[in-house]
């Protein structure tokens, strides 16, 4: 711990918000990262985790948590405050549910989602942060990287080198049941200034988007358009 406040047990749990911000961490990692006894820093991290301070991730690893992604997407960012207008159209004229996502790390962060009144939905709350490893809006902020990141984000993901190829060709990312068991989604980019800054998606029933119509194409484009101002 760089500093010390007086107050250990803020101290501490500063400690292990900062070594999960940087990647995430199992207890062993925690206690090695930060020099905290394996009992208290088993213990804060659950104290933090009730409160949304610190996740989890597919594999059990200490994250941040969604109140923190939360905090930091509601900064006053042009594409957070058009992403809020903009997933409340897509999911009318889907029909499904929509989301915008940033990467953040090794994780993407919901910035915004909107839910269809009946029907099968995919609830992903705005802060929650979910893997980078599968899905089409994980694919989209991956496909893009440069190389040797791109190299780096393929490890243990449901995806390949070759279906991010496809993506590239295309321009935009299919999954079927690659995050969570009957839920299919399709994701396009969105462009500043060169980079991809974000994914635009939809994800509903498989019985909706096993196929994706050109309709629901044409919709997410018109998203990704507007989101990119």
């Amino acid at each position: 711990m760089d500093k010390d406040s007086g107050v250990g047990v803020i101290d501490k749990s500063v400690a292990i918000l900062d070594a999960v911000a940087t990647s995430p961490a199992s207890l062993a990692d925690l206690v090695d990262r930060t020099g905290i006894t394996r009992p208290t820093a088993h213990r804060l991290a659950q104290a933090l985790e009730t409160h949304g301070l610190v996740g989890r991730d597919t594999l059990g690893r200490f994250t941040l948590g969604p109140r923190i992604a939360a905090w930091s997407a509601d900064g006053g960012d042009p594409l957070q405050a058009r992403a809020a207008a903009v997933v409340v159209e897509l999911r009318d004229a889907t029909g499904v549910s929509a989301q915008v996502y940033r990467r953040v790390g090794d994780q993407r962060l919901c910035v915004a989602a909107a839910e269809p009144a009946a029907g099968l939905r995919d609830t992903v709350p705005v802060g929650a942060l979910l893997t980078l490893k599968a899905g089409s809006a994980a694919q989209v902020l991956t496909a893009w990287l440069p190389p040797r990141e791109r190299s780096t984000a393929l490890r243990g993901a449901a995806f390949t080198a070759s279906d991010l190829d496809q993506v590239r060709a295309r321009g935009w990312a299919h999954s079927v049941g690659q995050r969570e068991p009957g839920v299919a989604s399709v994701s396009l980019p969105v462009w500043s200034d060169g980079d991809v800054v974000a994914a635009v998606s939809v994800s509903g029933p498989l019985e909706r988007l096993t196929r994706v119509p050109a309709s629901i194409r044409r919709a997410l484009k018109d998203a990704a358009e507007h989101l990119a101002g």
